[in-house]
């Protein structure tokens, strides 16, 4: 896929990305409290360090898509008592954002994304939409929950991943994917965490 053929597609990323969201809200309602010290995917975070990063997630790039340039948009913020409708909220805080009619006509300020200039709205939504396939199954690891998406939808999240740049900054700290793993079955799921820096082999154990 060409980065231009994603310009093209605005009203199937919207609905691709709304699915990846509502897949990751329906997987994080399987959680108990005692999940959230499980360990997960992302190295060294356990499963509330990635309820905090999805919850402050949505809300950056929700403000984002208002237009607003304010870096606390972008702040952890805390669980609270109800971890799961705190990150709930965050997502359908998220998906009305990007409801708005205009959404693609705006330009999107993202300070997690090292760029001097605005991303047009159309790119801003597939970065959303792969952190979404990436964290649904993220999250399907950490709870030991089955994850199944269209296929048509893993076919796009692919072409998005496989334009993500892969090299030595992908060991660089803070880097958003680790270096690329070789994959060689035929999920199309698995060959995009592989390609991310995720082990499609992954199994976690119970945090102490």
């Amino acid at each position: 896929m060409h980065i231009n053929y994603l310009a093209e597609q605005t009203s199937r990323l919207r609905e691709l990305n709304a699915t990846a969201v509502r897949t990751n809200i329906e997987l994080v309602s399987h959680a108990r409290a005692a999940d959230l010290t499980r360990p997960t995917p992302c190295a060294g975070w356990a499963f509330a360090d990635l309820l905090v990063h999805m919850t402050r997630q949505h809300h950056g790039f929700a403000a984002a898509a208002r237009g607003s340039t304010d870096p606390e948009d972008w702040r952890p913020r805390a669980l609270g008592t109800d971890p799961v409708n705190t990150y709930r909220e965050s997502a359908e805080h998220l998906l009305n954002s990007f409801a708005a009619g205009d959404l693609f006509e705006r330009t999107f300020e993202l300070p997690e994304f090292a760029s001097p200039e605005p991303f047009p709205a159309w790119l801003a939504v597939s970065f959303h939409f792969l952190d979404y396939v990436v964290h649904a199954w993220d999250v399907a690891k950490t709870l030991d929950l089955g994850l199944e998406f269209d296929p048509g939808l893993l076919t796009v999240a692919l072409d998005i991943a496989r334009i993500v740049p892969t090299g030595e900054q992908r060991a660089a700290a803070g880097s958003s994917f680790g270096p690329e793993i070789s994959y060689s079955g035929e999920s199309a799921l698995e060959a995009i965490m592989a390609h991310l820096g995720r082990s499609p082999e992954w199994a976690g154990t119970t945090a102490a």
